[in-house]
């Protein structure tokens, strides 16, 4: 998958830190010797706003990188700038949405719990204004169809010619929640289904028998980059969403998933749960 303005952008914060602390130059330091504040070059490596190659050119020179190492670090400074085909949208979309169609643009891999709803990557289209009516009660129409036209299109991720892979453990609840009504809620678990015999999407049910598990504080997503210290956690909260990179609390919840994935249904046996749930009544 190509890496996007994202991913460069936290790629290049995380090689300058790497690289100072190899010096052993304090913000301060280093800085000053390529003609920045102490407060610009630590927003730099803490990915927040805009980075001007040249001061990275300037600072790899004062780091003694090798020239391929540097010429590799200004290119990821002017690539950060290219933006997705989300910031052409004529209408606003929350700061959360914003973050994670950024970061989805990018991922190699998505790792999803869902005790509520199913994920919104598996979502039909019926099941999304269903489920963004319920959670919106105030939203007016024009703005509920908006924010189910970007899930729309945030799905044809899966349709890519390296797509990520996509990995979904999905509490039974979920499956038994008659969100829209039988016929909504069947259309989506027969597409449900369907989309789990992709090879780049895994499809797995937490069942109630399963008892007491790691996640039972709510739904979350791990995004996956294409190095491990560039993943994101996604937690699910009412109105918008909490987004964590720090080590910790990554590793509590990639470790979270592991263990549900394993108290999960294997991918036969969630298919046949899903099967029967859509024969029921």
């Amino acid at each position: 998958m190509a890496v996007g303005p994202t991913t460069r952008r936290r790629q290049l914060g995380a090689d300058l830190r790497r690289l100072r602390e190899h010096t052993g130059l304090t913000l301060e330091e280093a800085g000053a010797r390529v003609g920045i504040s102490k407060a610009t070059l630590s927003r730099y490596e803490t990915k927040e706003g805009t980075v001007k190659w040249p001061a990275v050119d300037a600072l790899c020179r004062e780091y003694g990188t090798t020239d391929d190492e540097r010429l590799a670090l200004v290119e990821l400074a002017k690539g950060a700038k290219i933006q997705g085909w989300w910031r052409s949208l004529a209408d606003p979309i929350p700061e959360s949405m914003n973050l994670m169609l950024t970061l989805e643009d990018e991922v190699v891999r998505e790792d999803h719990y869902a005790c509520m709803y199913i994920p919104g990557l598996l979502q039909t289209r019926t099941y999304a204004e269903a489920v963004h009516r319920a959670s919106e009660v105030q939203c007016p129409e024009r703005e509920v169809q908006q924010m189910v036209d970007i899930r729309m299109k945030r799905q044809e991720l899966l349709d890519r010619d390296d797509p990520p892979h996509i990995w979904c453990v999905i509490d039974e609840a979920a499956l038994r929640r008659r969100v829209g009504g039988r016929d909504v809620m069947q259309e989506q678990l027969r597409h449900l289904l369907a989309v789990a015999q992709q090879p780049h999407i895994t499809v797995q049910i937490l069942p109630f028998s399963a008892g007491a598990h790691a996640a039972s504080v709510g739904s979350f997503a791990v995004l996956r980059g294409p190095a491990t210290e560039l993943d994101v956690v996604y937690v699910d909260l009412l109105g918008g969403g909490l987004f964590m990179e720090k080590q910790p609390e990554l590793e509590r919840y990639r470790l979270a998933f592991e263990y549900l994935s394993a108290q999960a249904l294997d991918l036969e046996s969630s298919a046949k749960l899903v099967d029967r749930t859509l024969r029921e009544p």
